[in-house]
């Protein structure tokens, strides 16, 4: 790295670690970080005939050798793989060795999505994840990505942590991977060396504790808090998790480490050392994470008292009607036969909002309905359809989901060049033997989206705004797979 560390951090960080411990972590940030990936096992699985050095914590992470141009490859645009720094897939820890049941799950501080994707895959059936970003840019980025990975009991919101004080005790399990002092970046983003300084850490502690008390109330009594950041500084980590073991009574837990990990933990050098989990380059393949589990006291127990409010009743108290209704006032119908587009479309319920129909798993609709009255949510289960005109088409969200069912339409399946021209939303030649209407597009057999075959030509349906815009072709590997 060519970037000289500010004076502050540097004597900060090296009174932390030691000196030896210091310039060893200088050393590592010296060199060039690496590049990792995490497969959704939903809709891939990587060739056998490569072997992939794995991250260690993580069932489906690997490192590459270097970095490819993930742009150019259409299974990156399906969602068969999200690229996720390998820190911070540590996650999967917390999850395997707390999350047992099924559970309602927030990813308060979402985008672009590597956490909550992570988090879908692995929490048990029959639970809902609630991903949230506010900064509005950034949630579309995230609602992107979660539609690209596909599971449909999702639910992305655009909301300030504040406005979850209005559902008190409905999550299980929350995860706030704060903003912070972006002290683990320094190797892959140079800006983040020359936006640090020491005021900025002030700010950031500050605001994580208020962050921390937005939420806490939305937290059920017994329910689990995991408290992240990027950082290595003790104010923003080890300080922070202090108080918020003595202003709300949490328990901090220990999470399972190996231990050829290389994870640190404590760096305070307390009386009372807590069983947090560090990330530093110079011992882990990784960029610098910080992670912390905390367990929220039973009610009635700790130095804040608990609402005995049900918020599973106040959100489904009301006799809502399960179809939208237009201008007109007239109810409008869910469209017939969409429900063959699903594999199980008994387990849905199908609406119609506006123009779109939209396809949410039962066992959940009714805290869904919940959260749509009290936060903006930008993006909910299955996307189904769109209508255009008298008809309605089926969604690039439903191409995206794991619940299509891929025999309820003509299937193409397209060359690398062909789906990259469909990725640029170019026109695509389509065989002359399918028949006119809608058309899955598929590459290596993985849904990429939809197109309607007119005859002569096909229309392509892909998102405007999710467009491949560069029509430069790189040179060397694209396929980091083959």
């Amino acid at each position: 790295m060519g970037v000289e560390l500010p004076a502050a951090f540097a004597e900060y960080t090296a009174a932390l670690l030691g000196n030896e411990e210091y310039e060893r972590l200088v050393e590592a940030l010296a060199g060039e970080p690496p590049v990792s990936v995490r497969v959704n096992p939903a809709k891939w699985r990587l060739p056998e005939s490569h072997a992939f050095e794995a991250v260690p914590w993580s069932a489906w992470g690997v490192y590459l050798p270097c970095r490819p141009s993930f742009t150019f490859d259409p299974l990156f645009h399906a969602g068969a793989y999200y690229v996720q720094e390998a820190s911070s897939m540590f996650v999967e820890q917390v999850i395997r060795a707390y999350v047992k049941q099924p559970c309602v799950a927030l990813d308060l501080c979402a985008a672009p999505g590597g956490k909550s994707t992570l988090m879908r895959t692995l929490l048990p059936e029959g639970s809902l994840l609630v991903s949230n970003e506010v900064i509005r840019t950034r949630a579309q980025v995230l609602a992107e990505n979660m539609i690209k990975w596909g599971h449909p009991e999702v639910v992305v919101t655009n909301n300030d942590p504040s406005d979850f004080g209005a559902l008190p005790h409905l999550f299980d399990l929350v995860l706030a991977d704060v903003p912070c002092s972006g002290e683990g970046m320094f190797r892959k983003d140079e800006e983040a060396v020359g936006e640090w300084s020491a005021a900025n850490v002030e700010v950031c502690w500050q605001r994580q504790r208020r962050i921390v008390e937005d939420i806490w109330r939305s937290l059920k009594p017994g329910g689990l808090f995991v408290y992240s950041t990027c950082t290595y500084n003790a104010y923003e980590n080890e300080e922070n998790v202090r108080w918020i073991q003595q202003h709300f009574g949490a328990e901090v837990l220990p999470v399972p480490v190996q231990d050829g990990w290389g994870v640190q933990t404590d760096l305070t050098q307390s009386t009372s050392s807590l069983p947090v989990c560090h990330f530093i380059p110079s011992h882990t393949k990784g960029e610098g994470f910080f992670l912390a589990l905390l367990r929220k006291p039973a009610a009635g127990k700790g130095p804040v008292a608990f609402e005995e409010e049900s918020v599973i009743a106040s959100v489904s108290s009301k006799d809502r009607k399960k179809q939208k209704q237009t201008k007109g006032g007239k109810i409008s119908p869910v469209p017939q036969g969409v429900e063959r587009w699903l594999c199980r479309p008994e387990e849905v319920q199908l609406e119609v909002h506006g123009e779109h129909l939209v396809a949410f798993p039962k066992r959940s609709n009714a805290l869904y309905e919940g959260l749509r009255e009290r936060l903006r949510v930008l993006h909910a289960g299955i996307l189904l359809a769109e209508q255009k005109g008298r008809d309605w088409i089926p969604h690039h969200a439903l191409a995206m989901s794991t619940c299509v069912n891929k025999e309820a339409f003509a299937v193409a399946e397209l060359s690398l060049a062909d789906a990259l021209a469909y990725l640029r939303r170019e026109a695509v030649v389509l065989p002359a033997t399918l028949p006119k209407g809608i058309v899955m597009l598929t590459y290596r057999r993985l849904p990429i989206g939809f197109a309607k075959n007119i005859g002569n030509r096909a229309n392509n349906l892909y998102p405007q705004e999710w467009r491949i815009r560069s029509s430069h072709m790189p040179e060397g590997d694209l396929l980091w797979w083959e």
